[in-house]
């Protein structure tokens, strides 16, 4: 049990860090701009002389990464504590794939229809979830056949997307970007669309936290102590799936930041819920805003999908996690 003194340390440092990130997300680029310009801008001063590029550019798509990192992290922590996992992500387990091909169909199939991407998205999330849930379920829950269901899932899923892409070849290109995770030309329109959904989702995983917590104490506890085990368990897989379906939506298939984050978080916060999960909501933040400025200024004036970024970063750190066979 973490040190109650030290976990608050620990939340005041991402709080900074978070907001650090975002400022340097906000002030970096092909033309930089300086913390005091960045306030004034903030504050409505119109007059400045890089106003358009703070406002329209820079600031929708700093709120994109900042709310895409809090639902992938969290989506992360919530399904590593469901399925006891360390190494479940919404993107290793296949549950962005299940979003990923229902948000690809939408694009391709009925681009009218591209208002409804993120409920689309979110049903399914839900089946890959649940998919991968029933596949793993043995009289009980085992890591190593939850990682095998999620990676056969996620095969599966795929194949329909290539499927998708080779019935309308002619109308993948703006699917593309989608596929690689990326957060370019990010609007405030996009700002609008995962708004409400990032609430739901974040305020609903975390006035849950505490159920999280008993239900960690394994099934026959948990009901000893009056907790519906199943029926919390889908509640939150359906909180997980609904927070990476916003995100996927929005930015496309970005793996490893439910991998990494959360399980970053639990080495220096602890296991409690209730302080891991905004823990790692914040960190979140933090590791997506930062990624998305290395690939905006690495190669400038080429830049990088945050998708790559996140690629280079997380299998390396998957690989380590399989070695040590790490559960929750």
């Amino acid at each position: 049990m973490k040190n109650k003194k030290w976990q608050t340390f620990v939340m005041i440092l991402f709080l900074l860090l978070a907001l650090i990130s975002m400022s340097v997300s906000l002030g970096l680029g092909a033309v930089a701009v300086d913390v005091n310009s960045i306030l004034k801008i903030l504050s409505g001063n119109t007059s400045m002389e890089h106003y358009s590029i703070i406002w329209n550019i820079r600031l929708p798509r700093t709120l994109i990464a900042a709310f895409v990192g809090m639902n992938l992290a969290l989506s992360g922590a919530i399904l590593q504590g469901v399925m006891r996992n360390a190494m479940a992500d919404p993107h290793i387990i296949g549950v962005s794939s299940g979003a990923g091909l229902f948000g690809i169909f939408i694009l391709l199939v009925y681009p009218s229809y591209s208002h409804m991407l993120v409920p689309v998205a979110f049903i399914g999330a839900m089946v890959s979830s649940f998919t991968i849930y029933l596949l793993a379920w043995d009289k009980g829950i085992s890591p190593m056949r939850i990682i095998l269901a999620g990676v056969a899932t996620s095969a599966f899923l795929n194949s329909g997307v290539s499927a998708l892409y080779t019935f309308y070849s002619d109308r993948i290109q703006g699917a593309v970007s989608f596929m690689v995770g990326n957060l370019s030309a990010k609007s405030w329109g996009d700002v609008d669309t995962i708004l409400p959904y990032s609430f739901v989702g974040v305020t609903l995983a975390l006035v849950s936290a505490q159920r999280m917590n008993i239900l960690l104490l394994g099934d026959a506890k948990s009901k000893s102590l009056g907790l519906h085990t199943e029926g919390y368990r889908f509640w939150f897989i359906a909180i997980s799936a609904l927070l990476a379906a916003s995100a996927v939506s929005i930015v496309g298939l970005l793996g490893f930041v439910g991998l990494i984050v959360p399980h970053a978080a639990r080495l220096l916060v602890g296991n409690d819920y209730r302080i891991l999960l905004p823990a790692s909501a914040l960190l979140g933040v933090t590791v997506l805003c930062l990624s998305d400025t290395i690939g905006r200024i690495a190669f400038a004036p080429i830049e990088l999908p945050v998708g790559i970024i996140m690629g280079v970063v997380g299998a390396p750190f998957f690989l380590y996690l399989l070695r040590k066979k790490r559960t929750i």
